[in-house]
């Protein structure tokens, strides 16, 4: 089983799909920070792209932890989430705090209800990396959504393909941070 954790309105084929959000592909209508309809040790991978940061860094390690229960040994977690040290480069070079506010202090109305929610954190490669380790998982290592989204896929689009400027996915800057780990076998 692959789960496909916050997708909003993004449909991944071959995934369950579970968010707080109302729409018709959504499997568990569910907060994904607990995953009670999920046994132990029963998914093969975890895909969440653009959710981490909207947990605070003192509810990212239970997250993490739930997500990891539910995750078999050697399995992958795979993650994007804004690259902040992306960001400060795109601000470096255009001057422009509004090029980058988005993905830093992202908002989302939820459909469906009342809820809005926002991000609470920002990560670069080493703070991530150092999160995932204490958490329990190894093997820490960036991914690349050309390599990752192939076959029944190979069109799906989400914010683990952003670029600055937007949608220039031949010589534009990816401002999402793209990082796996495997849950270790222990």
């Amino acid at each position: 089983m692959k789960i496909h954790l916050g997708c909003g309105k993004r449909n991944l084929k071959g995934y369950v799909h579970i968010d707080l959000a109302d729409y018709p592909h959504i499997n568990y209508k569910h907060n994904i920070n607990s995953l009670p309809m999920l046994e132990d040790n029963s998914v093969d991978l975890i895909y969440a792209s653009h959710v981490l940061e909207y947990f605070d860094r003192y509810e990212v390690l239970n997250v993490l932890k739930e997500w990891k229960r539910v995750l078999m040994p050697g399995k992958i977690l795979r993650l994007a989430v804004p690259d902040f040290e992306s960001l400060i480069d795109v601000y470096k070079k255009t001057g422009s705090l509004s090029k980058i506010i988005g993905p830093i202090f992202g908002r989302w109305e939820i459909p469906g209800s009342d809820m809005i929610i926002y991000h609470k954190t920002v990560y670069d490669f080493i703070d991530l990396k150092n999160v995932l380790i204490k958490s329990g998982f190894s093997e820490v290592k960036r991914w690349d959504w050309k390599e990752v989204f192939t076959g029944e896929n190979e069109n799906f689009d989400d914010y683990s393909q952003a670029y600055f400027p937007h949608m220039d996915k031949e010589k534009g800057k990816l401002i999402s941070l793209n990082v796996e780990a495997i849950k270790n076998e222990r």
